[in-house]
């Protein structure tokens, strides 16, 4: 409840405090007995009488104390008291003798007052009423009692919150795809001259953070046009129909404010594919919202200058019917970045972040394969809040080298180790390290840490100097024999195993399922695809047979023991080697790619593959 409500709430109280103490006053006679009160009459302390039926009310001339025989006594001025049934009759001349004031009021009938009926007939209405309008506000996001079925799109104006093509870095061929919406909003009757029309919809499909949302901003600034934003979800509410009715409002407005650009974030949440799940009674809110949706795109010209965007990371869940010439007949896809866009990316991110000498995005960008724009902004800004910390002027290499560490593995943890579980974490790192020196095809080695992070109490990183699109039998073995570096080189030096390679082995598994399963790197089962379909299960897929999954089976153990064995021969042939890294590494806690090298007296990997 924000706080204005609990100050309108405490108002509401003292007002009705106040209206209670004016319609019903607090009555402060103190009731004495019949005898009390005769007596006072006969002493001519009484000054007025008001009678109702037999409760007689009034005031003393002086205050007496009663009762007289208590212990304690209080002063009364105003009494109250009950004649009796078998009282003499002679009060009224005892009242008339003594020059007493005597008044009445007539006996209360139990009928309430007028105004009583009004408020106990129509204040539980209003009370109501009055919750339900509430009530619909809050849903409705306080927009009133009837707007449910109104569209909750956030609107941009052209010139506020502008963004532009110049802000998205990248995704240069998402761009370059986004560049003809842009000149049809600008310059529509170019295109209408010769009859063509743009699409309807335009489809985004990415993975999460990868800039999808900002590049839909970016066409709308870009053409300086009306934006519609809104997230899928926001169509659905729990009273059927509500959905539909907003989209039917969300498309009027923007024919209202053409040209102008709707866009949907996260389409997936209504445009699943019907039909493919269980629907309570006869109508699903969903599915009417996503009826309306494809009604609405169908009953529109893209000539009136209203295009819609859409944005998922799910397009394989999405209705056929959606997907259609004349619905979102275009799909751009959004890649992750490559390492020049990554770089591109990072400058946009540190245009106001004052950076050291030493700092070089290149060198960053090529550190973070894999990171989208949402990524990439958050390594910049955990970065930036170290070099804060450490209460430096500018942000410096270790600072991004640090904020890397914590993204990819979480905040360091203040673990006490016992001299024994150190060095053997130690050992089980450098065992990843040596291995990456040394193993044809390796990723190079660029960092190894034993400081704990988030669950792993070392870790070693191994970066591609470029982004890999295709991934061959020889890299894939080694990232394997890699992985079980850790492994063999705990049973190297101690002659058992521990529970600490669990991620490793998991990894291992993996990789060796895909070579099999999916890319056909197994003599025995030859180039097939055996892998299950990853589209949620819209398309029925053929489980492998009991022999074939055996066999998979067999195909995994020994791709995985061949790597392993190798890994335990190159560390058995390279034990000083090892020795001499973790002995480095237990002094440091953290080696960067020159100290490794330094410590080992071996080649990089580039320089090996150069040579």
């Amino acid at each position: 409840m924000p706080p204005r409500w609990w100050v309108i709430f405490l108002v509401m109280l003292m007002a009705n405090w106040f209206l209670m103490r004016a319609f019903y006053p607090v009555p402060n006679f103190v009731d004495v007995s019949y005898t009390f009160f005769t007596g006072e009459v006969a002493a001519g302390n009484v000054a007025e009488v008001i009678s109702q039926g037999d409760v007689i009310q009034g005031s003393f001339k002086k205050a007496v104390n009663y009762p007289a025989a208590a212990p304690t006594t209080r002063d009364v001025t105003r009494f109250s008291t009950v004649r009796p049934a078998f009282a003499t009759s002679n009060l009224e001349q005892l009242l008339e003798d003594h020059a007493v004031i005597i008044n009445a009021r007539p006996l209360d009938t139990g009928q309430p007052a007028w105004w009583e009926n009004l408020i106990y007939g129509l204040g539980p209405t209003l009370l109501l009423v009055g919750g339900f309008i509430w009530l619909s506000q809050r849903v409705s996001g306080g927009a009133g009692a009837f707007s449910l079925g109104q569209s909750r799109a956030k609107r941009y104006q052209a010139g506020t919150e502008r963004v532009t093509f110049d802000d998205v870095a990248g995704i240069e061929d998402a761009k370059g795809e986004l560049v003809e919406v842009v000149d049809f909003l600008q310059h529509p009757q170019k295109y209408q001259r010769l009859g063509g029309t743009v699409p309807k919809g335009v489809l985004l499909v990415g993975v999460p953070g990868a800039g999808k949302t900002l590049l839909a901003r970016a066409v709308a600034g870009q053409a300086g046009v009306p934006f519609f934003s809104l997230s899928a979800s926001e169509f659905i509410e729990m009273i059927v129909g509500v959905g539909a009715a907003r989209v039917r409002d969300l498309f009027k407005q923007a024919r209202e404010a053409a040209p102008a650009i709707i866009f949907i974030d996260e389409l997936d949440a209504i445009g699943r594919a019907r039909g493919g799940g269980v629907s309570l009674g006869g109508h699903d809110e969903r599915e009417q919202t996503l009826n309306q949706i494809l009604t609405e795109m169908d009953g529109f010209d893209s000539r009136q200058g209203v295009i819609v965007l859409a944005a998922t990371n799910r397009a394989e869940v999405l209705d056929p019917a959606l997907l259609r010439p004349g619905r979102f007949d275009r799909r751009v896809i959004v890649h992750p970045p490559d390492r020049l866009g990554r770089s591109a990316i990072l400058k946009v991110h540190t245009k106001h972040v004052p950076l050291a000498a030493d700092v070089d995005l290149d060198l960053i960008a090529a550190e973070t394969p894999g990171l989208v724009g949402a990524d990439l902004r958050n390594l910049v800004n955990e970065a930036a809040l170290l070099a804060a910390r450490k209460e430096r002027d500018q942000v410096q290499r270790d600072d991004f080298a640090e904020a890397l560490e914590k993204i990819s593995l979480g905040p360091a943890r203040h673990v006490l180790l016992n001299p024994v579980e150190r060095q053997r974490t130690a050992y089980h790192e450098s065992g990843h390290a040596l291995l990456g020196l040394l193993v044809p095809g390796s990723d190079p080695v660029r960092r190894v840490t034993i400081v704990p992070r988030g669950m792993s109490l070392g870790a070693t990183y191994q970066l591609p100097t470029d982004d890999r699109t295709n991934y061959s039998e020889l890299y894939l073995r080694a990232r394997i024999i890699g992985a079980l570096g850790g492994r063999a080189a705990e049973k190297l030096v101690y002659g058992m195993v521990t529970s600490g390679a669990e991620s490793d082995l998991q990894q291992v598994s993996d990789i060796a399922r895909q070579m099999v399963v999916r890319w056909g790197m197994s003599d025995k089962l030859g180039p097939m695809s055996l892998a299950a379909s990853d589209d949620a299960g819209l398309r029925p897929t053929q489980s492998p047979s009991e022999g074939t999954a055996e066999l998979i089976d067999l195909e995994m153990r020994g791709i995985v023991e061949g790597c392993y064995t190798e890994a335990l021969r190159l560390l058995s042939a390279h034990r000083h080697q090892l020795d001499a890294l973790a002995s480095a590494l237990l002094q440091a806690e953290s080696l960067d790619e020159q100290d490794i090298l330094r410590a080992t007296g071996l080649q990089s990997r580039a320089q090996l593959d150069a040579g």
